[in-house]
């Protein structure tokens, strides 16, 4: 896969994840959909963990951009 089509996917990965607002959820959807969203959760922290992992081996910072 291209670096633009890896970028692309990572966009529309954050795109969708700020879509998500499970304060509008009922509790009981919460509830029910909790262990597959704690699985997604867990699973995301861990690739993002892997991915800034390798971008700090290589001798480079992560840095938050600066709003305009």
């Amino acid at each position: 896969m291209s670096t633009n089509e890896v970028m692309v996917r990572l966009e529309a990965a954050v795109s969708a994840l700020g879509d998500v607002d499970v304060s509008a959820w009922p509790d009981e959807t919460l509830r029910e959909r909790l262990g597959e969203l704690s699985t997604a959760l867990v699973a995301l922290d861990g690739l993002l963990a892997r991915v800034a992992g390798q971008v700090r081996d290589r001798g480079l910072r992560i840095e938050e951009p600066v709003s305009a």
